[in-house]
């Protein structure tokens, strides 16, 4: 095919070039990554946060900030692309989320647990506010029982991927995704139910 018929190479988006240069150890990426996406981890904040109870101490832009700087503060981290540093922010993000409520219980000798309304619950309910601590623990005993259904709960709940993106990233087919989703829901939503005596 002659060099002026053949398609034109998708350019990367800014934000894209700039996660290949900090990938590649360019110094001042990061400086220049954060405001490219500020927006959407703002968005991701937002949804993680929405419903909150009023006396919530940690703030949106606070959770995007610091999951942003213990990123770039992650020696030799791997970001594939856009759809991978995402994830990588939802799993910092979650890690902050629950150290605050951590912190906070150490603080109430263990009085109210931190709630916390999130994009899309695990549970059949779908409107209550969820415990993070029992979240984060059930969590991890997903991730011993099954990783990849762990990893697609991280991205869909916190990063807010879509099925097609959460394919892309584990490199598998949408409707994969789709019934494991369904699965790890079922037993997430069993295992808090549980938890708290439902």
């Amino acid at each position: 095919m002659p060099a002026s018929l053949r398609p034109e190479p998708e350019r990367p988006s800014p934000a894209t070039r700039e996660l290949m240069l900090w990938r590649r150890g360019d110094p001042g990426a990061a400086e220049r990554l954060l405001p490219l996406v500020y927006a959407e981890l703002r968005g991701l904040a937002g949804g993680i946060f929405r419903g909150q109870r009023a006396d919530q101490t940690l703030q949106p832009t606070a959770l995007v900030h610091e999951a942003f700087l213990r990123l770039v503060d992650q020696e030799n981290l791997s970001v594939n692309d856009r759809a991978h540093f995402r994830s990588l922010a939802a799993q910092a993000m979650r890690q902050i989320l629950t150290d605050h409520a951590r912190r906070r219980r150490a603080r109430k000798r263990g009085g109210d647990r931190e709630r916390s309304t999130l994009v899309e619950p695990p549970t059949p309910e779908g409107g209550e506010g969820l415990d993070l601590l029992a979240l984060d623990e059930v969590l991890a005993k997903l991730e011993r029982l099954d990783a990849r259904q762990h990893r697609i709960v991280e991205l869909r709940f916190f990063a807010g991927l879509e099925m097609e993106e959460i394919a892309l990233v584990l490199d598998t087919s949408k409707s994969t995704v789709e019934r494991e989703w369904r699965a790890a829901r079922a037993w997430l939503g069993a295992r808090l139910r549980e938890r708290s005596g439902g």
